[in-house]
């Protein structure tokens, strides 16, 4: 047991040195984040890694959320299980799925959970199956900020929605005064940044201000944004950069790309203390979240309205996408054994590390057991 901790802790720690190197690389398509990891990584990667069968080239697309996540495993599997070549783009949730039901991936990442039409979509390339999905990666959409000198900002669902929307557009305004009386709130025009593509990481972070000031969020929600106004970027990573360029602006993002002098909001819930974005908190919310796909499907139902003490609203899952039956004969074996790698205990956990959150205990054991029934 002693061995396995410090393998785990190792693990972790090389994780941490890639997570290091990947943090500010762009998400899509140029998304080529490079980076050396530590040899104590590599050792506990090839250890509890099993390759059988694996080798060639695994095509996959999708989730921009997940990249950082996505690479650090790519990085720990191949160094394991050297006759495979893992290529994730991380062009987009939508992009992802489009790939994945056109046959173009052997698996594909997204934030939200397939749509009846996507599953009805996928059956042309799963030979007697469907695509399924599996929740593999949880984490806060930290709302990050740069307002100079304002290191600390809290705010509630319903003056998030109103910034958003363009119905709240300086940074003295009295609903943000009054949240933080301590805060020397500057004279400033508010620049909100959202994301251009079709993104999950908008789905979950539209959903929550629907479920939790639906009187200030009139939008159907969904991948694509319909707010007006405001400025957009491509990728986690370009609305990143976007708010660190620009004195006022603000964004929504993964956690692991609000770093390097972004500021990121603690989120009034009204629980007994505002609660700020971290791994800790998406796991408490994920905890509560109920499975509600039918089959192998395991998509889940979280709660954006949550009061629970310490959990941070918004959060969200990616699910990596795959053929319940009918996989490509010549990818299966890669596709499983990488798969089974990031559900396990050692994939799951370099996770905190590198600001995700792992799937909790209940729901990644239903993961692994559906991953090795595919076929």
């Amino acid at each position: 047991m002693k061995l396995q901790r410090m393998n785990r802790r190792a693990l972790s720690l090389g994780a941490l040195a890639v997570s290091g190197a990947l943090a500010l690389t762009a998400c899509g398509s140029d998304d080529t984040g490079s980076s050396t990891g530590s040899s104590s990584s590599a050792t506990a990667a090839a250890g509890s890694i099993k390759c059988d069968d694996a080798k060639g080239q695994l095509l996959a697309d999708g989730s921009s959320a997940q990249k950082n996540a996505i690479d650090a495993w790519v990085k720990n599997f191949t160094q394991a299980c050297s006759g495979v070549q893992v290529n994730y783009k991380g062009s987009g949730s939508g992009a992802g799925v489009t790939a994945f039901t056109q046959g173009q991936v052997a698996f594909a990442g997204s934030d939200s959970a397939l749509k009846p039409e996507d599953v009805t979509a996928s059956k042309a390339v799963c030979s007697g199956g469907q695509g399924i999905d599996l929740p593999m990666v949880a984490g806060p959409i930290a709302v990050a900020f740069n307002v100079s000198g304002v290191d600390d900002l809290t705010l509630d669902a319903a003056t998030i929605a109103k910034i958003f929307d363009g119905k709240i557009t300086k940074w003295n305004d009295a609903a943000i005064a009054k949240l933080n009386p301590d805060a020397k709130l500057p004279d400033l025009k508010i620049q909100p940044y959202h994301r251009s593509d079709e993104s999950g990481t908008t789905d979950n972070f539209t959903k929550y201000l629907i479920a939790a000031t639906p009187d200030n969020w009139k939008y159907e929600g969904g991948k694509a944004w319909q707010a007006k106004g405001g400025q957009a970027a491509a990728g986690s990573s370009g609305v990143a950069q976007g708010v660190k360029q620009t004195n006022g602006a603000i964004g929504y993002m993964e956690l692991s790309y609000a770093k390097d002098g972004l500021g990121t909001v603690a989120v009034d819930t009204g629980a007994s203390a505002p609660v700020k974005a971290s791994s800790d908190g998406a796991t408490k919310a994920v905890a509560a979240a109920q499975v509600v796909g039918t089959g192998s499907d395991l998509s889940l139902k979280l709660d954006y309205n949550t009061k629970a003490e310490g959990a941070y609203p918004l959060t969200l899952v990616t699910y990596e996408i795959a053929c319940d039956k009918g996989n490509k004969a010549a990818t299966l074996p890669a596709t499983k054994a990488f798969l089974r790698y990031i559900a396990s205990e050692d994939g799951q956990g370099i996770l905190s590390g590198i600001d995700y959150a792992p799937i909790p205990d209940a729901i990644i054991t239903k993961v692994r057991t559906t991953i090795e029934g595919l076929s």
